[in-house]
């Protein structure tokens, strides 16, 4: 069986995650599991039926926690051709664990007995381990017997129960038109986290109440997917909800990640994005320790309940700070979520924070003093990049030489620009002044004009040496709506992003083919993220090139056509020139958070949604170019209220607003 995610079926409901092939057979090899809290539950759950494995038939994946795989059993029942003797698989995820009904369903003419087998085992590999291939020399634990129908596994710190009623083994005598079902739960126990931070369900998984009617029907069940696998993904710190970025390595908090997608999310879940950015703030940086990057004022890249080994010498920390975005992009999310309507006594609890962050970019994200925001690992064991592109060879020149630290990214500079300019916006409608740092921010944009263009566009990257890296990449598509760019840097921007060595048919590549080193299935040099792609959109809608945001709106939906409108985490990019359908990237998080979120990003900048519930104003301004021609939307959250668009074209039809009770 094959390790690669893009082969396995993923059911989800987190913390809990399973990952099958479609024989719903778990092997115990590659990255086939059940998991939860970043550990394999499950290695192996496998049926046999007179000693012989099930037929494959179908798989009917009946929502994001619940599957059916349905087989045929050879050698039973008659011997037409017709398959009259089944077996149906329908297992459950749930914020507790794995339900899995095995049912033998007999429609042939005679009366069926056989022997019917569940082998179970398990390694209890943390995920690095599995993603690392460290897992695969790991041994299966010994099962312990815990009563009847139950067995039982534990190590030092962690107990898995597997009830099955009426046990592991029977030998049912199935009459025609009769069935047997035998049901296994799967549950466990975990150690208290060593950080003051756990993995946990929400209180409540409660579906989003929007509602879509398209002229384009793809634009509809990619939303109505999207929405619910972002329900699945949803965890809680304490009554604070978050979404973890993906199953199943990255099932948890991230700062970049959760704020990327909980920010994308405000207008139909504003609750989300106030849980992830209390989440993440009370877990500001409030010292300097080089061994987990952190610092005063900074917002942590992710947290776990162990260190996480992921093989090569990287080590991350339980609590772990190297990013060098998260900090910004959590002081945007405040300023949108106040925006779109969060109550004005959740963000003054929040300001200290966002006076710590703003300070953060001045006086330690900038350590040579240049005017930058720039990083560089100095532990040793963590992130080379910091970035959202965090590989090793995420940033490079265009003959594929490594830019050598410290990298100042152009993105984490359009970052910082919109937290300065709307972190001041926000001190100001609280009472404080935002003078010193909207100075900051003009001074920035000057030294980014000066420093960071190169052959006509703005370069990834300055190096150590303070160099331009050039090369044309995704990276400039995040600068458009941040304010950094003037109208016609804006203008030179989208015309680089409308070319095809960007614009692969299907997104937007991370790296252009003129590179030397662009590789369409390289993890930030020549995929596609879908997130990358709707960041991209949004900034170019909101700059006023419709056109081209369109194109690229429109290879997302070809793409989430593809993958059954579960967009991946990201996919190749060798385009709609070479194949009709993108290549998968085999470790590619399925449903993966700012994917699923893209939906909503797109659909609010084509229609032009910009609230200001402070001030009282809601501009609604649809683009003159969008990926449909009709389409009503409602269930978007704007304050209190709730709002229903019905547009044709770049014309609204009608508006509606109507009161709701604010979800938390």
């Amino acid at each position: 069986m094959s390790s690669q995610l893009h082969e396995l079926v993923t059911a989800l409901a987190a913390p809990w995650v399973m990952l099958s092939p479609r024989s719903g057979q778990l092997t115990g090899s590659g990255a086939e599991g059940v998991y939860a809290r970043d550990r394999r539950i499950l290695s192996r759950l496998s049926v046999t039926v007179d000693g012989r494995e099930p037929v494959p038939v179908h798989v009917d994946e009946q929502g994001a926690a619940t599957h059916q795989y349905v087989a045929m059993l050879e050698g039973l029942g008659d011997t037409r051709h017709d398959p009259t003797v089944m077996l149906y698989r329908t297992r459950t995820v749930d914020s507790a664990g794995l339900t899995e009904r095995i049912t033998l369903v007999n429609r042939s003419r005679t009366a069926v007995d056989c022997r019917l087998d569940v082998a179970l085992g398990t390694d209890l590999a943390g995920t690095a381990a599995v993603r690392s291939g460290a897992a695969a020399s790991l041994p299966e634990l010994a099962p312990l017997p815990d009563g009847p129908g139950r067995i039982r596994w534990q190590n030092d710190d962690t107990r898995v129960v597997v009830t099955a009623d009426p046990g592991v083994s029977a030998t049912p005598h199935v009459e025609p038109g009769e069935e047997f079902t035998l049901t296994l739960r799967v549950a466990a126990d975990f150690p208290p986290s060593t950080t003051g931070f756990s993995i946990e369900p929400p209180a409540e998984r409660t579906p989003y109440d929007v509602t879509l009617l398209c002229d384009d029907k793809r634009v509809e069940r990619w939303l109505e997917r999207s929405l619910e696998d972002v329900t699945a993904l949803q965890l809680a710190d304490g009554d604070d909800r978050y979404l973890g970025a993906g199953p199943p390595w990255y099932l948890t908090l991230f700062g970049r990640d959760s704020l990327i997608s909980s920010g994308m999310l405000i207008p139909v879940d504003p609750a989300l994005a106030a849980g992830t950015l209390r989440a993440l703030a009370a877990r500001q940086g409030t010292k300097v320790d080089v061994d987990t990057a952190e610092q005063p004022g900074k917002i942590p890249h992710e947290l776990r309940a162990e260190v996480a080994d992921h093989g090569g010498g990287l080590v991350l920390p339980p609590v772990y700070y190297g990013t060098h975005d998260a900090t910004q992009l959590w002081i945007t999310t405040l300023h949108k979520a106040w925006r779109w309507g969060m109550p004005a006594d959740e963000v003054r609890d929040l300001l200290p924070n966002l006076q710590r962050a703003l300070t953060w970019m001045k006086e330690y994200a900038d350590p040579d003093g240049d005017g930058f925001l720039e990083y560089v690992d100095e532990s040793g064991h963590g992130l080379a990049n910091q970035g959202w592109k965090d590989s090793a060879d995420a940033v490079q020149w265009p003959d594929g030489t490594l830019a050598a630290g410290p990298i100042a990214l152009c993105e984490v500079q359009g970052y910082a620009y919109a937290a300065a300019v709307r972190g001041a916006e926000l001190l100001e409608a609280f009472g404080t002044s935002g003078d010193e740092w909207r100075a900051w921010a003009a001074a920035l944009q000057e030294r980014f004009r000066a420093a960071f263009w190169v052959d006509g566009y703005p370069a990834i990257a300055l190096d150590g040496a303070k160099n331009p890296v050039a090369g044309r990449a995704s990276n400039m598509g995040h600068l458009l709506g941040t304010g950094l760019l003037d109208a016609d840097e804006e203008r030179t921007v989208a015309a680089v992003l409308a070319g095809a060595d960007l614009n692969c048919g299907f997104g937007l590549r991370t790296l252009s083919t003129a590179m030397t080193r662009f590789n369409p299935l390289g993890y930030h040099t020549g995929s596609v993220w879908p997130h990358d792609t709707a960041m991209t959109i949004e900034g170019l809608f909101a700059a006023g090139y419709p056109e081209i945001a369109s194109s690229y709106a429109q290879g997302l939906l070809r793409a989430a056509e593809a993958f059954g409108y579960r967009l991946p985490e990201l996919y190749g990019g060798r385009g709609t020139d070479e194949e009709s359908t993108p290549t998968p990237y085999p470790l590619s998080c399925r449903p993966q958070a700012w994917a699923a979120a893209s939906a909503v990003a797109v659909l609010v900048a084509a229609l032009g949604i910009e609230p200001d519930v402070p001030g009282g104003t809601l501009v609604i301004n649809p683009a003159s170019v969008a990926p449909w021609e009709r389409l009503e939307l409602k269930g978007l959250r704007v304050g209190d209220d709730v709002l229903t668009i019905r547009v044709e074209g770049d014309e609204v039809q009608s508006v509606s607003m109507a009161a709701a009770a604010r979800v938390r």
